[in-house]
């Protein structure tokens, strides 16, 4: 953290407070009802805390605000004067949150923040309207009722709406998702059906094609598998209208993992990656590239097809280390995601303790939220290696830990991991631990 930026941070949370309407003791006022309204009543008094805000706001010397009244700052800047929550890009709490940023704060404790607040919106019954806000609501209005005056800015605060939700996967469970999401996949449909101006075609189509990948997704955890399909199939359509191939490389991908669990065999997922790997070569991702032959890997391995899983490994390897600067992808794939696929791919075609170091190195670092559901699925195949090493009750110590991850996101593929791990432990069924393994997977996934 510079002096500079913690000086602009310090300026923001001034301004903000202003904007607001509140003296220093003003917001002190409002942070101690706040505390109370909650639940949280704070030991300190009014003046105490209006001599902590005054701290955050020095023009010399400021200070990052604790996480407590960070989360009491959160809940008031979340709202707009009319008393409505707007999270979404351009509203203060997003200028609240970049205001911490400068005063020192971590990306994981402002991702914490955000999620707080946008479970708290759909615990009230909130969703997608908080994180656009009031003129992008009336603008999205106007363009539904006359499609010819979508317009740029509208369709970057749906895509932005969309980045949101999809950063709230692992945090939120998928059920969750689906209620935010809603209300954007409804209005691509509509807007795709009416006379938008030509220009726009190709980005409101990006747009729809993210936003319908990801309910997708979420439809299959759900699931929901027709309505999956379908919206996997209006993903694809809207992707191949994008002019960029590796988008539709992106839906063809997470298309063949949900096929891979709700489809008998890996025939069709096969058929996936095929498409996803021939649009990521024709496309401008690297990143997506690399995924695209990972997932290829894997799905060699299961088929039993080794040289077949090595060489797409070694291609993704080749993509991962190449110069990704500029990459049109935001995709998050990473080298821990790729040793995943290693592990996979060791897991089915190779040595169960190689693909356990695999998979022991890929977990330790997928720590973000956004990847709790990826690391469940990670360390359920590390316990399938440690079981094939002959150590079932060590084996089962880690899915402990994956059941209850795989509870708080209501992930399906996690859930079915399990289950099979699970089978693969029945020669132990009549030990104490095999129990407790049992007992925790009943009361917590009901099977």
């Amino acid at each position: 953290m510079s002096v500079h930026g913690s000086l602009v941070g310090a300026a923001t949370l001034r301004r903000l407070r202003l904007a607001h309407g509140w003296s220093l003791a003003g917001l002190a006022r409002a942070l101690v009802e706040k505390a109370a309204d909650l639940g949280q009543p704070l030991d300190a008094g009014a003046a105490s805390v209006q001599r902590s805000v005054a701290r955050w706001e020095s023009s010399k010397a400021p200070i990052l605000p604790g996480e407590r009244y960070q989360f009491l700052l959160a809940h008031l800047y979340a709202r707009g004067a009319d008393g409505a929550v707007f999270l979404g890009s351009g509203s203060d709490f997003a200028e609240y949150l970049d205001a911490l940023a400068h005063l020192g704060e971590s990306e994981h404790r402002l991702a914490e923040l955000r999620t707080l607040l946008v479970r708290t919106t759909t615990d009230v019954g909130g969703g997608l309207l908080a994180l656009l806000g009031p003129s992008t609501q009336s603008a999205l209005a106007t363009a539904l009722a006359d499609p010819r005056r979508l317009d740029e800015a509208l369709l970057a605060a749906m895509r932005t709406a969309v980045t949101d939700v999809n950063a709230q996967v692992g945090s939120l469970p998928f059920v969750r998702l689906q209620l935010l999401l809603a209300p954007v996949i409804e209005s691509c449909r509509r807007l795709l059906d009416g006379p938008v101006p030509e220009p726009l075609l190709p980005v409101l189509r990006q747009v729809a094609a993210q936003a319908y990948t990801l309910g997708g997704r979420c439809a299959f955890e759900t699931r929901d598998d027709v309505a999956s399909r379908q919206l996997y199939a209006a993903a694809t359509a809207a992707a191949g209208g994008s002019g960029a191939p590796w988008r539709r490389a992106v839906v063809h991908m997470s298309h063949a993992l949900v096929t891979l669990y709700s489809t008998p065999g890996v025939d069709a997922a096969q058929q996936l990656v095929g498409a996803a790997v021939r649009d990521a070569r024709a496309g401008g991702s690297v990143t997506v590239r690399a995924r695209a032959h990972a997932l290829q890997a894997e799905i060699a391995a299961r088929a039993g097809h080794e040289r077949h899983a090595q060489s797409a490994l070694a291609l993704a390897w080749y993509d991962m280390d190449a110069d990704r600067d500029g990459d049109p992808s935001q995709s998050s794939f990473t080298a821990a995601h790729l040793r995943g696929f290693e592990g996979v791919t060791q897991l089915h075609v190779g040595d169960p303790a190689a693909a356990h170091d695999y998979f022991a190195g890929s977990a330790a670092e997928l720590i973000a939220p956004r990847e709790r559901v990826q690391r469940a699925i990670v360390v359920t195949d590390q316990a399938l290696a440690r079981i094939r090493l002959d150590e079932p009750e060590s084996a089962a110590e880690l899915l402990h830990g994956c059941i209850d991850a795989a509870a708080a996101t209501g992930g399906r593929v996690a859930a079915i991991r399990l289950r099979r791990a699970r089978g693969d432990l029945r020669p132990w069924r009549r030990e104490d631990w095999f129990g407790d393994l049992d007992d925790h997977l009943i009361e917590t996934l009901g099977a």
